[in-house]
């Protein structure tokens, strides 16, 4: 897609941690295409996250726990008075516990399954709900999260995250319906399994990658790049009438039967 696509559109952006986050190679690409960009942040990756950005102070930062209506209020707000308003949104935010992780499913704490969809689901619904006003202010936008296959069949040692993607989609589907009468297009893209820190937490993880390699249609695994650039597509004019979809970048992967 042309440099310029998103000229003039500014982007508000949750969940990078470090270099390797998809939400990183999302805000590369964005801003690549024009876009004004600010990020959130945890306290636990400060650190990493200024030091991305120490060539490019002009990027605001916000400090953000999304399960803190204080602090999702103090952002959007922050984003209001610098920018007057916002186009874009991506929703890279996910966690479930190490030990939810592993396991049997049937073994998920309480504490465990209400942490995991308050910060993995409920996150998209408080931030569409302070991000529609602003969106509004420019005559519409673009909502973008991140989901993955396990949401529709069972992926072993997934578990609890398998829970919270699918309530994540189902999320998508009624922000896309509510919000679509003021120009607001929710989509979700299921991408393929990447090494980030996340996907790091999940047992077994390599033998996922090397599945991919050996069945998937296309015999590769995706890269980061590649949902930055479906992001961008779907941030962009180029999609202006797709709404409440979940779109897959997964080497094919995902239409195979088992």
């Amino acid at each position: 897609m042309a440099m310029g696509t998103l000229e003039g559109k500014t982007a508000l952006i949750f969940g990078v941690a470090d270099h390797h986050s998809i939400a990183w190679a999302i805000a590369e690409k964005l801003q690549a295409a024009g876009a004004r960009i600010a990020l959130t942040y945890q306290d636990r990756f400060e650190k990493n996250i200024r030091k991305l950005t120490a060539d490019q102070p002009h990027i605001p930062l916000f400090l953000c726990d999304v399960q803190s209506d204080e602090q999702l209020d103090a952002t959007f707000d922050g984003v209001g008075e610098q920018f007057g308003g916002l186009d874009i949104l991506v929703h890279a935010v996910a966690f479930a516990s190490r030990e939810a992780l592993n396991g049997r499913f049937v073994n998920t704490s309480r504490a465990d399954f209400q942490q995991s969809l308050d910060i993995s689901a409920y996150s998209i619904v408080a931030m569409a709900k302070r991000a529609e006003p602003l969106m509004q202010a420019r005559g519409g936008g673009a909502v973008v999260s991140l989901t993955y296959q396990a949401s529709q069949r069972v992926v072993p040692n997934y578990n609890l995250m398998a829970i919270s993607k699918a309530a994540l989609e189902a999320s998508v589907r009624y922000l896309a319906y509510d919000l679509g009468v003021n120009g607001i297009r929710v989509n979700a893209i299921s991408a393929g399994p990447l090494r980030t820190i996340s996907s790091m937490g999940v047992g077994a993880v390599r033998t996922i990658f090397d599945k991919v390699e050996e069945s998937s249609p296309l015999r590769r695994n995706i890269s980061a790049q590649d949902v930055g650039d479906l992001a961008l597509f779907l941030t962009s004019e180029a999609s202006r009438n797709i709404t409440g979809q979940v779109i897959y970048v997964d080497s094919g992967q995902s239409i195979l039967a088992g």
